[in-house]
């Protein structure tokens, strides 16, 4: 296969080259058109109505990635597509005259522009006939083999320009994202509220329970976080007396990949003043549903193999009903991290005994409740040890007022009544600053001093709300991958970078002077590599690479 490949890249140059000796610029800078290739459709059918058949209209300039290629002697069918669609042209040597000769450099995947009058064939197609042609684009690699599916999964994502040229559905997943969001920020700017955009890079990485990536500033030689949320600078919006704000951005996290997390993310995140969390579920319901309605036409939409209803109202559950309903657990009487993990463990779940008592109660949440949630649900009143920045319930300070929403059984909105007390808040910091010593290994929100001295100036009550762009979109596309809606998703190392990674360690350990043998190599290569690294790779492949490097001249 990579000869076939480099074969056919040697022909398609050499016919790139064949094209410049005529004088011909296979990469002109411009093309005027006049009609996409359903313009012209729509203009054909239109002037047909109007005038009968057989008819001709006057000439159009379209272009286009040719998709098809049908050569027959003096005359070429060609399919060519756009972002509109397919039109089939006609490439005749009457027509044509000397320009005819250009087919011969044609390939699958070239761009081409095109003018001439559109027509109906004998078989009835609507057709262009090319009084001109030009070569607006030379492909040097063809189009994937199966340009109508393909069904390469790994393909698909590391060269996602391939899935889009070859699968019509994953293109329109763009356009379906494009338009959820469009329909989100209509929804909250006709609510009144103000978009904001707040910064990336944080001396703090707080507002959220994350593990951040790190960058340094070189000019400041200071440490900095990629921002983990976008939640303690919405607020301090609030306090500074917009009432209303909202932000839709990426937000980075430091943790694993699969069907439903990627590092980085898409969320929503709006705060408005003199609300709490009922009015939130409220307007949460509503615009989930409204957006529904307006970009899928419906609020009822499939789901796997069944539907799922967004219609308001939703579902309200208690987190401590829903665990007690689906485990038997009763996290009142459940309430310290042994007799919880005890539980747990009656029901064959695999508990860390590190674990502090929130995570416990997340995992048995996660486990047993989140994925029977199928129908919109809010889950309501959390134990405040989950909830640092979240108010306490009056009746019931153990819990606080935060919702979270599941659809589909995934979570796709999580919401508060905002902390506005800065002296609570101050001590919840604290506290999460004491189980990060304690649990090491999880991860807890951190202690932003700016963010407090904010506070102190004074924060309206206010109802906060993340939505997760892309879980919605799964949602609204029946994907069951998150990787399906994020345009360019990351992914796991691929096997070429798997080796190419063992050849740089490779390369650093041989470099450093001293003579090594394949199995004192194989050894140091081994305690060096990333774990990642290291467990994709099979120790006979392992040491067959360090042969082949010492056999290396």
């Amino acid at each position: 296969m990579p000869q076939r490949s480099e074969d056919l890249f040697q022909s398609r140059l050499a016919k790139l080259h064949h094209l410049r000796a005529q004088g011909l610029d296979p990469y002109p800078p411009r093309f005027s058109r006049t009609h996409t290739a359903q313009q012209a459709i729509a203009l054909f059918q239109q002037e047909e109505a109007q005038h009968g058949a057989p008819w001709r209209t006057p000439p159009v300039r379209v272009a286009g990635r040719i998709s098809a290629l049908r050569a027959m002697g003096r005359a070429t069918f060609l399919d060519l597509r756009d972002g509109s669609g397919r039109l089939q042209v006609l490439l005749r040597q009457d027509a044509l005259g000397n320009a005819y000769a250009l087919t011969k450099d044609l390939d699958l995947g070239d761009f081409l522009g095109a003018v001439g009058p559109l027509f109906r064939t004998r078989t009835g197609e609507i057709t262009l006939e090319a009084q001109e042609i030009a070569i607006l684009c030379k492909a040097l690699r063809p189009p994937p083999a199966k340009w109508h599916g393909l069904r390469d999964v790994e393909l698909r994502y590391r060269q996602r320009y391939l899935d889009w040229m070859a699968n019509e559905p994953s293109r329109q997943l763009l356009v379906l994202r494009h338009k959820v969001v469009q329909a989100i920020r209509r929804f909250l700017d006709q609510r009144g509220f103000v978009e904001v955009e707040t910064p990336i890079l944080l001396p703090v990485a707080a507002g959220a329970f994350a593990r951040p990536f790190v960058t340094h500033h070189h000019a400041l030689d200071r440490r900095l976080y990629l921002r983990i949320a976008t939640e303690l600078h919405l607020k301090r919006c609030i306090i500074g007396g917009l009432e209303k704000v909202y932000e839709i951005g990426r937000v980075f996290r430091n943790e694993g990949i699969d069907n439903r997390h990627n590092p980085e993310f898409t969320t929503l995140e709006s705060y408005e003043a003199y609300a709490d969390y009922n009015t939130v579920m409220r307007m949460v319901e509503e615009m989930v549903s409204t957006v529904a309605q307006e970009v899928l036409g419906t609020t009822c939409i499939p789901w796997k193999d069944g539907k799922i209803d967004l219609a308001p109202p939703w579902q309200r559950l208690s987190l401590r009903d829903a665990v007690r309903e689906r485990t038997g657990i009763d996290l009142e009487t459940a309430s310290d991290p042994q007799t919880l993990g005890e539980q747990m463990r009656r029901l064959g779940l695999a508990v860390d005994p590190r674990a502090s008592w929130g995570k416990l109660v997340d995992k048995l949440l996660g486990e047993k409740v989140e994925p029977f949630l199928l129908q919109p649900t809010f889950l309501i009143d959390y134990p405040v040890e989950m909830s640092p920045l979240a108010k306490r319930k009056p009746d019931n300070p153990r819990y606080v007022e935060r919702f979270e929403a599941f659809a589909g059984g995934m979570e796709i909105a999580n919401a508060f009544t905002e902390l506005n007390d800065p002296i609570d808040q101050r001590q919840r910091f604290l506290e999460q600053e004491e189980l990060r010593r304690r649990y090491g290994d999880e991860e807890f929100d951190r202690l932003d001093e700016d963010f407090l001295l904010a506070m102190e100036y004074g924060m309206p009550p206010t109802g906060g709300l993340g939505v997760g762009i892309d879980r919605l979109v799964m949602l609204f596309s029946n994907s069951p991958s998150i990787r399906e809606v994020i345009p360019f998703p990351h992914l796991s190392w691929s096997q070429e970078e798997l080796l190419t990674e063992v050849d740089k360690h490779l390369q650093r350990l041989a470099g450093n002077g001293q003579p090594m043998t394949a199995a004192d190599l194989y050894q140091a290569l081994v305690a060096s590599l990333p774990e990642e690294v290291r467990s994709r790779l099979t120790e006979p492949e392992l040491r067959k690479r360090v042969e082949d490097f010492l056999r290396r001249p």
